[in-house]
């Protein structure tokens, strides 16, 4: 392994290792997210860089106090991880996934938390399930498609974290129109909704109706499980993850 270590970002340091492979702060992008983080980090956020001296930042972790996270869960006293990523090709599937995520447990552990708590997908941008899993992460709850929860409980004998209920009757609230729902918790979502706004109406003569997630509270009660970036037509979801303006099209062409 190379000789890479873990530095804890906060408000005086958080511009020196760049964010999600951003570092401009002339991106907006990127500008926007450091300005969420700073503000998240007084609700308990934590942002980990993976970090070496040859390439710099190469990954990192973000988790939060369950009650704070920007997903659509019920994780009171769990630590929730947003996200884990080894940014670079050369450093995945080297151990180093597993130094962000020991991190994290061992902060659950040392501040008396219930356990950690995370959504995967089988099919999503997210860390593979199975380094939870093989970490001794259950899953405590599911939502079609494939959406689970998982946790690893330090507490055996608390309630398990679960999803929030009803998210089919919150999605009853876009039946009619062009949705772009976002948030700064994702430094990819700005290009995004300007890129997929312009084509939506210059291809399609949809008129954008883009609905910013400003704080935890309205990210649990998104109407997708990732609570940071969804496309809705008429009441269908067509994505729940950042996409491309060239992917958008493609979905466009099946409808």
């Amino acid at each position: 392994m190379e000789n890479a270590k873990i530095i804890d970002t906060n408000p005086s340091n958080i511009h020196q290792f760049g964010m999600c492979a951003y570092k401009d702060m002339k991106q907006p992008g990127y500008k926007n997210k450091v300005e969420w983080t700073k503000n998240r980090f007084k609700e308990g956020l934590r942002y980990k860089v993976l970090f070496t001296e040859e390439d710099g930042a190469v990954g990192n972790i973000e988790y939060i106090p369950g009650e704070n996270a920007w997903r659509p869960v019920n994780a009171k006293d769990y630590l929730f991880i947003h996200c884990i990523l080894i940014l670079h090709k050369k450093y995945k599937h080297k151990g180093y996934g597993q130094m962000l995520l020991d991190s994290c447990i061992d902060d659950a552990r040392e501040n008396d938390f219930n356990g950690v708590a995370v959504t995967v997908r089988k099919t999503g941008w997210m860390a593979d399930r199975d380094l939870f899993i093989k970490n001794g992460f259950k899953v405590a709850d599911t939502v079609k498609p494939d959406f689970e929860l998982l946790v690893l409980k330090i507490k055996s004998d608390t309630p398990d974290p679960s999803f929030q209920p009803g998210l089919d009757k919150i999605l009853e609230n876009y039946k009619n129109g062009f949705y772009l729902i976002s948030s700064d918790q994702c430094p990819y979502t700005f290009k995004a909704i300007q890129d997929i706004s312009n084509v939506a109406k210059s291809d399609y003569g949809l008129e954008s109706k883009v609905i910013e997630l400003i704080d935890h509270k309205a990210a649990q009660n998104a109407p997708t499980l990732y609570g940071t970036f969804t496309i809705i037509y008429n009441g269908e979801i067509l994505t729940d993850h950042v996409i491309s303006a060239t992917r958008f099209k493609n979905i466009m062409k099946k409808k």
